[in-house]
C-alpha cells in the first residue's frame, strides 16, 4: 500500500514541475533585438499552433500579409496563426512550420523550453542546421 501511495505521489509530483510551451511568448527579433509582440501558443487536436496576439509597434499594428502566399495572403499580423502543426515529441515540439510575415516566407520549424520561462524558436530548410533562432520569453 505504501508503494502505491508513494508512486502516485511521484506521478503528481512529476506533472507539477512539467513544463509547457502553451501560454503567451513575448518574440524578439534576433537580429535587432528589439521586442516585436506577443504570439499566443495553444493546442488543438494533439498539434501545437501560435497566433499574434499583440503587436508593440504602432506603424505595424495594421500591418497585413502581403507578401503570404495562399490562405495567409493580404490576413492581418494580427490574429495571424504564424506556427502550424508543431508535435511533441519529447521536450521538443516539431514536424511543422512557422511563417515569417515580414517576408512572406514559411519554414520548418521546432521549438522547446530553454528553462521554465524561454522558448527556443527555430526556422530552418532541410536540416535544424540551416537556419536561425529566435529566444522568446513568457509574459508573466
Amino acid at each position: 500500500m505504501k508503494l502505491i501511495v508513494n508512486l502516485f505521489f511521484i506521478f503528481f509530483l512529476q506533472i507539477g514541475f512539467s513544463q509547457t510551451v502553451i501560454g503567451k511568448w513575448k518574440t524578439v527579433d534576433d537580429i535587432t533585438g528589439k521586442e516585436k509582440g506577443v504570439v499566443e501558443i495553444y493546442e488543438k487536436n494533439g498539434k501545437f499552433y501560435g497566433k499574434i496576439v499583440e503587436i508593440f509597434e504602432a506603424q505595424h499594428k495594421n500591418r497585413r500579409c502581403e507578401k503570404c502566399t495562399g490562405e495567409d495572403k493580404d490576413k492581418p499580423y494580427l490574429g495571424l496563426i504564424i506556427i502550424k502543426g508543431l508535435k511533441k515529441s519529447g521536450d521538443v515540439y516539431e514536424g511543422g512550420k512557422v511563417l515569417d510575415p515580414k517576408i512572406g516566407k514559411t519554414y520548418r520549424c521546432k521549438i522547446y523550453l530553454d528553462g521554465k520561462d524561454k522558448l527556443i524558436v527555430r526556422g530552418y530548410i532541410g536540416i535544424p542546421l540551416i537556419g536561425r533562432s529566435q529566444t522568446w520569453y513568457r509574459v508573466k
